[in-house]
């Protein structure tokens, strides 16, 4: 159960991921995507946030015809588009997940009939409300499930050490290699966001400042959103493009991907480009330590810290036997991602529950 589906992000894949597993293995899927979300009366907005939230973004939701069309879902798979989480819009069932911080406490307010209580955390969304609160619902009694390492030890951290960890998959079938590392043109590739928590201006300005010292990188962005005024005019921006064409168009044709977020319960992008072959040069985000150590699968600087990371970017373009053995470690610890066996692993927790 989480928010209104609006793209390919992490989370509602995850989602959709799981989903789509779990009724292949015959058990019944529903998929709850609430129009609105309670939100806590102590959490305070600005009036322009109040308004996109309680006004536009309801609006625009109530006007546009639910449509998840980036994925494929399992026809066997029920897609409940509901207007808010109240009680006689959930479906009875033996197991129920929030899966965001906004859900947590509406799940802990169903009865016994809705299904055990289980809290799926993609990420420590912060970035999304305020600390307090995000920090009472990893404490709240819900079985927690934690999609990377970096979360379990954070849950640790904070007092939370009942979480079990279940690390995302990754459709292999899908991201992989098709072009030769050592084939490659001197291209770099970054996804891009509105979004401050993904800090493509960190991102943005690594690349400007590498761009200075190599005039003929070319520089690759992808996106959901339309190509904004701060998206430089020397850099290629491609809007929504297909998955199989990030694979073969970009992830396949760059040398390096790179990651600027501030934080990450796991990061796709970058673990996605590894399996097509592309070397990470990525800010330490958290989650992103389920696959690059620094030094032995990728390249780590801190965050917001555009200088670093474009330090980085010129070990790699400098030295190509470093970005391609790099390149090679990352992949075969990506490898190792499976959706089929994070999906037994879900399943698992999930019968065992009592």
């Amino acid at each position: 159960m989480g928010s209104y589906p609006s793209g390919p992000s992490g989370g509602p894949r995850v989602v959709y991921e799981y989903a789509n597993r779990l009724v292949r293995r015959g058990h019944e899927v529903a998929v709850v995507h609430p129009r609105r979300l309670k939100q806590p009366s102590c959490e305070r907005l600005t009036l322009s946030q109040w308004t996109r939230r309680n006004v536009l973004r309801p609006l625009r939701r109530s006007l546009s015809r639910p449509v998840v069309d980036w994925i494929p879902i399992e026809k066997r798979v029920r897609m409940l588009f509901v207007p808010n989480l109240d009680m006689e819009n959930i479906p009875d069932g033996d197991a129920i997940f929030a899966t965001a911080w906004q859900t947590a406490n509406s799940v802990l307010e169903f009865p016994p009939t809705k299904g055990r209580k289980f809290y799926l955390i993609q990420g420590y969304e912060t970035w999304q409300g305020p600390k307090d609160l995000v920090d009472a619902t990893w404490r709240a009694p819900l079985r927690k499930v934690v999609v990377s390492k970096w979360l379990l030890e954070l849950g640790k951290e904070m007092g939370c050490g009942d979480a079990t960890y279940v690390p995302n998959g990754i459709d292999h079938t899908l991201y992989r290699v098709t072009r030769a590392l050592k084939e490659r043109p001197l291209q770099v590739a970054m996804m891009v966001s509105s979004e401050p928590v993904k800090g493509s201006s960190d991102g943005l300005d690594a690349l400007r400042i590498t761009r200075e010292r190599f005039p003929d990188l070319r520089v690759v962005l992808f996106g959901t959103g339309r190509r904004q005024s701060w998206i430089p005019t020397w850099a290629e921006y491609y809007r929504n493009a297909e998955q199989d064409f990030i694979v073969k168009q970009i992830y396949n044709t760059s040398r390096i991907l790179v990651s600027s977020s501030w934080s990450e319960g796991f990061a796709f992008p970058p673990a996605e480009a590894a399996c097509c072959g592309c070397a990470v040069v990525a800010t330490d985000s958290g989650g992103i330590r389920e696959f690059i150590e620094n030094g032995v699968t990728g390249l780590l600087s801190p965050v917001k810290d555009p200088g670093a990371l474009a330090e980085n970017l010129r070990l790699l373009i400098e030295n190509d036997g470093l970005r391609i053995r790099l390149a090679e470690a990352c992949s075969r610890v990506v490898a190792r991602l499976s959706w089929e066996k994070s999906a037994d692993l879900l399943a698992d927790v999930i019968m065992r529950a009592n």
